[in-house]
């Protein structure tokens, strides 16, 4: 993970992160682009003015010519949420409630981190009764591997958790479109909540041809940057269930104009990995588009108030902020300084 802390005259401080599941480099290529090209141009800037903020950002022309997609986003990302996380530090609310929320009393998770492609068959079956057990109206495994292989292991889960628990695919776009109708054909029996990620993240067309052949509702997003790539997706009828992220589309920023977007198309949003980032707690708190919210616990033990679960259910946050705020022990734990 990928943080950015912004401290003001004021004596506050707003926290962003971001990510990439990688290690050296792209980490530190992340932090440099932070330090070196972002943080410059937020000197002596008015923090409260985030959308202004977001445009000083995003469309520096010097900034485009290197990148409007991956590192500089992932960079502005981080920032973008610390922006946040400071206006609504400074107003003395949650973020969800600056951002006009609650659009509903609950928020339903899914858990995700039982799922995994690697583990073996009786694990994944373990794992997903488990998480019935403890609540979880909604489980997700990842597909992949052999359309033989995961049809099994789909069917597999479905007879062990019922069929009042919501299942769904994750296929971390691995497959071609010949291969994804052969598995769909054989799936659409086990009641499939979405197929996420079936194939490579920028195929707008093998998408929109996959969502008019099967009857499994299309996710994606998470690979995503830009309002203008979900738009295409959104014109080709490509998609229906939205999935961006906070920390790789610029931040919440963006991310709130997808959303708005996607309702305008009424089409149900589910923020990408809710644990993985904070901020979307808030987020599926305070927008009426989103419906789910993925359950994977890697990191909330990081925060002051971690993303909680209790029952199938998301707790509202209580704090002012967006719930970015590492602990002091996390900070020294794991703070490193950018090479």
């Amino acid at each position: 993970m990928v943080g950015a802390r912004i401290d003001t005259d004021s004596g506050l401080s707003g926290h962003g992160f971001t990510g990439t599941h990688a290690h050296l480099p792209g980490d530190q290529l992340i932090a440099r682009c932070i330090a070196t090209c972002h943080a410059p141009l937020l000197l002596g800037e008015d923090p409260r003015e985030v959308q202004k903020l977001w445009h000083k950002l995003a469309r520096n022309p010097a900034l485009q010519w290197i990148g409007r997609a991956g590192i500089t986003t992932l960079s502005h990302a981080a920032i973008d949420v610390a922006l946040w996380d400071l206006k609504a530090k400074a107003a003395q609310l949650p973020l969800w409630q600056l951002l006009g929320g609650p659009a509903r009393e609950q928020v339903r998770a899914y858990n995700t981190d039982i799922g995994w492609l690697s583990l073996p068959d009786e694990q994944l079956v373990q794992g997903a009764r488990r998480a019935v057990d403890e609540g979880f109206t909604g489980i997700k495994i990842k597909v992949g591997s052999t359309v033989e292989r995961d049809l099994r292991r789909l069917a597999l889960v479905r007879a062990a958790i019922g069929p009042e628990v919501t299942l769904a695919v994750d296929g971390n776009g691995k497959w071609d479109l010949a291969t994804c109708l052969r598995f769909c054909r054989g799936a659409e029996a086990q009641d499939v909540y979405w197929f996420e990620e079936p194939l490579w993240h920028d195929d707008v067309k093998g998408h929109a041809q996959l969502a008019r052949a099967t009857r499994i509702p299309v996710a994606l997003g998470e690979q995503l940057y830009t309002q203008d790539a979900f738009a295409e997706y959104f014109h080709q009828q490509a998609i229906h269930w939205v999935q961006p992220d906070v920390t790789r589309m610029g931040g919440l920023t963006e991310v709130l104009r997808v959303c708005d977007a996607a309702n305008s198309w009424r089409l149900p949003v589910a923020p990408h990995a809710g644990d993985m980032s904070q901020v979307h707690v808030h987020l599926a708190f305070a927008h009426p588009a989103c419906q789910v919210l993925e359950y994977i616990p890697w990191i909330k033990d990081c925060f002051t108030e971690p993303a909680e679960v209790d029952a199938g259910f998301f707790r509202r946050p209580h704090q002012p902020g967006a719930g970015t705020t590492p602990t002091a022990q996390a900070w020294e734990r794991f703070r490193q300084p950018v090479a």
